[in-house]
């Protein structure tokens, strides 16, 4: 999702028809948001071999789970997955794999959301914001695309709450699983795109062997898979295919009930053209792979805040956590 800051849509008939039928062209300009990521450590493993012996150096397991996942920020998939026998060992080692960076990517959203909601109980309470509070919040609602000001209009708060809020990990891992046959496609490995993500700038993707004929479109390449992460969560909050999904979020935390990746993957209809087909795929996925052991999952905290070179850190100005992904593989080197 960070390629370009501005981006104009020139498509024809068949390519508009493919977007309002999966949603999936959604791309927007680089998050500037605050954010104190944890200890990432940046790796781009040559091998599946490679993640075996970082994981265990870790201690990093599907039965280590409850003890925090590590803040392993993997830049991109090693190209030898599939040739992991054990197929259950192969899924295992990547949703391993892509945990940490959704994880992440959520505490991002969730430090956002809070932002919001401190701002607005102060408002509400008579308390004066200054300029740059006021800013800021204007900021996030342009980011999701809410018209409006979420500090004086409450239904516009409250679209905007619908907005920035965090995925269950179950219901990503097992589309990023659906979407790259567990890490093994050509646009995985070649782009780092995890969710088949559309891109219609000429050049800036991948074009699909099967792209019909006056097609425009290509499968987005991604710096990092993080930024395949970011663009997907971006994607699935703001797009008009996904309101209801969002509606029901919404809901089930009004209802003050944990957040269900098998529930909310019924707002995924939209996704793909399969529709319903696809959504019980998804929802097989997160069953038969037993991802919704991954609710409760958390990063470690062992570690100090992320420092730069220049110091930042718990009580100087927060890194981005694609940022700070950024300078930790600047400074392994």
């Amino acid at each position: 999702m960070k390629i370009d800051r501005s981006i104009l849509f020139f498509i024809i008939p068949l390519a508009v028809m493919c977007f309002l039928a999966e949603g999936r062209d959604f791309e927007t300009p680089p998050r500037t948001t605050p954010y104190l990521a944890p200890a990432a450590k940046a790796i781009s493993p040559s091998s599946h071999q490679e993640l075996y012996t970082l994981f265990d150096a870790e201690n990093y397991t599907w039965q280590t789970l409850e003890e925090g996942v590590p803040p392993i920020a993997l830049e991109s998939l090693p190209d030898d997955l599939a040739r992991i026998r054990q197929t259950d060992e192969r899924k295992q080692l990547f949703f391993l794999s892509l945990l940490p960076l959704v994880l992440m990517a959520n505490e991002e959203i969730a430090q956002q959301r809070q932002e919001l909601i401190w701002a607005a109980e102060a408002f509400d309470a008579g308390v004066s914001l200054g300029a740059l509070q006021e800013e800021r919040i204007e900021a996030l609602a342009a980011e999701y695309h809410v018209t409006g000001d979420p500090l004086r209009e409450l239904h516009v708060r409250e679209e905007l709450l619908s907005r920035i809020d965090i995925l269950p990990p179950s219901m990503v891992l097992a589309q990023a699983a659906n979407e790259t046959g567990y890490g093994t496609s050509r646009f995985a490995l070649m782009g780092n795109n995890l969710f088949g993500e559309w891109t219609f700038t000429p050049g800036a993707g991948i074009v699909p062997h099967n792209r019909p004929r006056g097609a425009r479109h290509e499968v987005r390449r991604f710096p990092t898979l993080y930024d395949s992460v970011r663009s997907y969560m971006k994607n699935i909050n703001t797009h008009r295919a996904y309101a209801a999904l969002r509606e029901q979020r919404a809901k089930t935390r009004a209802e003050g009930l944990p957040l269900s990746g098998r529930e909310l993957a019924h707002g995924l209809t939209n996704y793909s053209v399969r529709r319903e087909a696809y959504v019980r795929e998804i929802r097989s996925i997160i069953g038969r792979d037993r991802l919704s052991l991954l609710t409760s999952a958390t990063l470690r905290r062992d570690d100090p805040p992320f420092q730069t070179r220049e110091g930042h850190g718990l009580l100087s100005t927060p890194l981005s956590a694609s940022r700070a992904i950024r300078v930790a593989r600047t400074e392994s080197h």
